[in-house]
């Protein structure tokens, strides 16, 4: 039962260690360890809430439109309220995403008003997808934190990815009840569930258009999904990078003009094909050659 180690001390071996000690304490234990650990992670992601939040020096603020008329104009200017409040070197770059109402006229005459926003036209359409690749490559700024263009979500609560910063290097947001239909959130939660599964991200909320990245991230990588998929696919390149990735949660709000495109039934299908078609490809990211172009 007792084995001698060379000082002299006795000590016990572990298969000795299970006849001695009761299974009931070890059970008793192991349970102990879960709840230890639960109340080290809720602690942890109190301690990111109060932590005082620092904003990056500079920072790219961009959002998809399309067909957005009625949200493009006052999604801009809360973005231009937020980024003036945190004092920093900023840019907002709205990606019409070849709209077919006024949202690319009312992009290019915000931009006219105010030194701080572009607007960046895809024509023709390029999906959501590569209206995310689009803003990504436009950025100039160290910082890239993106949006959507239909103002369902408060930027004043970007304060609350900064602290993550401290020890992540992308800080990436759930929604906190969200506002959207049941069948939403069904096709949601099996979404998140199936690209967790095949990526290992293990994210509570995979496209929660809230999140902020380092801007040197796209120069690694190279982005090949048109369609749904760029949420995932940009994450999960990273992770194959070794960047880290955090998680805090921000509301959610209803969506007061305009029409959701996410929940048709063509975007899905081709969210799924896309899934098949580039797996592989995501999972054999490797590090690309810097360039200095821009594209």
């Amino acid at each position: 039962m007792f084995r001698r180690r060379r000082n002299g001390l006795c000590s016990l071996s572990s298969s000795d260690l299970s006849h001695t000690i009761p299974r009931r304490a070890v059970l008793d234990e192991t349970r102990i360890d879960h709840a230890r650990r639960r109340v080290r992670d809720g602690l942890r992601e109190i301690a990111l809430k109060d932590k005082p939040a620092h904003p990056p020096k500079s920072l790219t603020v961009f959002f998809p439109c399309y067909n957005e008329e009625a949200n493009v104009e006052r999604t801009t200017l809360a973005a231009l309220k937020m980024c003036r409040r945190l004092g920093i070197d900023f840019e907002i770059i709205i990606v019409d995403d070849g709209s077919k109402d006024r949202t690319g006229e009312i992009a290019d005459r915000l931009a006219a008003e105010h030194a701080n926003v572009r607007a960046a036209h895809n024509k023709p359409n390029r999906g959501y997808g590569g209206a995310l690749r689009r803003g990504f490559r436009e950025a100039t700024k160290d910082w890239v934190f993106y949006t959507d263009g239909d103002g369902q979500f408060d930027f004043e609560e970007i304060d609350k990815l900064f602290p993550l910063l401290e020890r992540f290097d992308i800080a990436s947001a759930y929604r906190l009840d969200r506002k959207d239909s049941f069948i939403r959130k069904v096709n949601a939660f099996c979404w998140t569930t199936l690209v967790n599964v095949a990526f290992r991200l293990w994210l509570r909320d995979i496209d929660c258009a809230f999140k902020l990245y380092p801007r040197s991230l796209f120069d690694e990588i190279e982005m090949k999904s048109q369609g749904a998929l760029i949420d995932t696919e940009i994450l999960a390149r990273a992770k194959r990078l070794d960047y880290t990735i955090g998680q805090i949660g921000v509301h959610h709000y209803p969506r007061t003009a305009g029409t959701q495109t996410g929940a048709n039934l063509r975007v899905i299908l081709r969210a799924f094909k896309e899934l098949f078609k580039l797996r592989r490809d995501i999972r054999n990211t490797l590090p690309r050659a810097p360039t200095s172009s821009r594209t």
